[in-house]
Formats: structure tokens, sequence, C-alpha cells
């Protein structure tokens, strides 16, 4: 697949998601395979007025790309300087969250809430088409709920743009993440528009992967929570998909190791302090499943230090 000028190996697509797609989550999942890496999603003001932590999300790897950057605003003037300042950096492609449903972000009139302004949203995506010089893509939703699904309209405009493709997540913004995807309304807007398309919702597995690809006729799907602590979907769909061979599954001591080198990127990346509290959430999530999950789940948020970790992880090994 290609996205403008950017080839895309496989068609597997790490989802942007705040607080877990940071740089050293990234290149841990580059290094699996995954086709094409999205960033955490980076405000235009914060850019703007050069706020600190915002300027630190820009920062990526080489052995990340192709990598693709979200920005998130609601004026077709700010979004154009944040997507120059964005290009600057030599990311591959920008992509433009019009998906994103939490209260902070729609009460803005950002996010999924762009979806209700469609001439805005269109100007929006007009002005940072024209501002840089890389392939800009768009993510959207089904729609605002179920009286306002209008995916459809919402891709045709980012085509008529000059958006490169457009990925569509099958839930409204009303539903958040419950219920069920609509993977209907991913071949809608697919069989509306000529750009690829890239599906997201409800991908647990290679088979999802590869049933989405088929009943959607999608270019793409696009992995999200089922990728925490779980960053082997990446090789299993494209296992699945070019071979059709499922792979093993992992076993604690694979999902141990893997810890480490998450881990220890995290360090290199933030230092101990920050690492240590990032990753109680991403331990939980290594664990989920095995013995006594819940009991760890504790442990994991009392831990202060790296060897706070190794504790438990001794314990949960021997037990």
């Amino acid at each position: 697949m290609k996205i403008g000028d950017v080839c895309i190996p496989y068609p597997v697509v790490l989802a942007p998601m705040a607080g877990v797609t940071d740089i050293s989550f990234r290149r841990l999942v580059k290094g699996l395979g995954c086709g094409l890496i999205c960033t955490e999603m980076v405000s235009d003001k914060g850019l703007i007025y050069k706020n600190q932590a915002t300027w630190k999300m820009l920062a990526f790897h080489d052995d990340e790309r192709p990598v693709s950057m979200q920005i998130f605003g609601a004026e077709p003037a700010t979004m154009a300087e944040a997507a120059k300042i964005v290009a600057a950096t030599g990311v591959d492609m920008i992509d433009i969250n019009m998906g994103c449903p939490t209260p902070k972000i729609v009460k803005n009139g950002e996010g999924a809430a762009l979806m209700r302004t469609p001439d805005l949203a269109y100007a929006i995506i007009c002005t940072v088409v024209d501002a840089v010089d890389k392939p800009v893509t768009v993510k959207i939703r089904a729609g605002w709920d179920e009286q306002h699904r209008n995916a459809v309209e919402i891709a045709q405009l980012a085509e008529r743009a000059g958006a490169q493709a457009v990925a569509v997540h099958g839930r409204t913004r009303e539903q958040f993440y419950t219920g069920k995807a609509d993977w209907q309304v991913i071949g809608e807007v697919k069989s509306a528009v000529s750009i690829p398309v890239i599906g997201n919702g409800d991908i647990h597995n290679p088979q999802d992967a590869k049933r989405m690809l088929a009943e959607t006729g999608c270019d793409a799907v696009m992995v999200g929570r089922a990728a925490q602590g779980n960053p082997w979907i990446f090789p299993e769909i494209i296992s699945y998909l070019t071979r059709g061979y499922l792979l093993n599954p992992p076993d604690m001591s694979d999902k141990i190791a893997v810890f480490w080198r998450h881990f220890t990127m995290l360090i290199q990346d933030k230092g101990e302090y920050v690492a240590v509290r990032e990753m109680r959430k991403h331990a939980a999530w290594y664990t989920k499943g095995c013995p006594h999950a819940a009991k760890y789940r504790v442990l994991f948020n009392q831990a202060d230090t790296r060897e706070d970790f190794r504790r438990i992880f001794h314990k949960i090994e021997t037990e």
C-alpha cells in the first residue's frame, strides 16, 4: 500500500493512543513488524505556543519509519501552522484527528466534534494540505451519534481537500469504545472514495484483521487497544495475512522479556522516575490473564523503582 509517495510494507497500522504510543512503544511495535506507526495526538496550540511537553512529543527515531504524526485542533490557521512545525521534523506524513471522543477534546470543537461541522473540517484539511509537502491523512469515526452518521460525507470532503488516506473507526463518538464497531460503514467509505481507507475497530486477533479486509475492502487495518500489552499482535496479523499461518502465542517468559525491552527504552527516553510510573499500566497489560493478575496489578501500581518491578516479576515466574 502507498499513501502519497510513502510505501507501507504491510497493511497493519498502529493507532494513535494518548499516553500509550510514545516513542518507546512505537519503536517496540515497529521492531515487531508493524507497517505504519502513528504517534500520540499533538495539540496545535501546544506547538504554536511552544509548550515544552508538547514539543517533546515531536521526537521520533528513524527506525520507526514510516511514521505518521497526528495533530488536533479546531482552527484552520493554527492547524496549518502546527502542520508546518511537524513537517519540519522530517516525519513521513501528517494525520488530522477528527475522531477523538474524549470530553476535554470535543468541548473545544476538536477531535470527533469536527464531524458535526463538515465545512470547518473541510477548511482545516485544505489549509493543512496547502501548508505542507507531506501526505496528509484524516482519522474519523462513523459519525457523532446514531442520528448523525456522516463518515462517508467527511471522507469525501477529505479526499476533495487533498487528503491522501482516511482511517475510519466504526463507532460513533457517543459510543466511545463501547458496543460493537460497525464495519459496514468502513466498506461504505471505501466504496465512496478512491484514496486508501484504513479500517479501525474490534481488531482483536489476526482472524479479525483478515475478516475486516475481506468484508469491507479496506486497504489496511488499524490496531489500537488490542496492542496494549500485546505488541505481538502485529507479527501475528502479518504472518496470517501473508502466509495464512497463525503464530504460537507468547508465553509468560516471552512477555516478561519484551516488558524489559520496553522498560529499558522508556528509561533511556524519559528517565527511571517517569518510566516506572508509566510502565505500571503496561505491566498490568502484559500480565493480563496470568494467575493472580489482580494481585500483581496492585503491586505494579505500588512500584517505585526498576528493582520493584524485578521483584514482582520474580514472584510471577516462581509462584
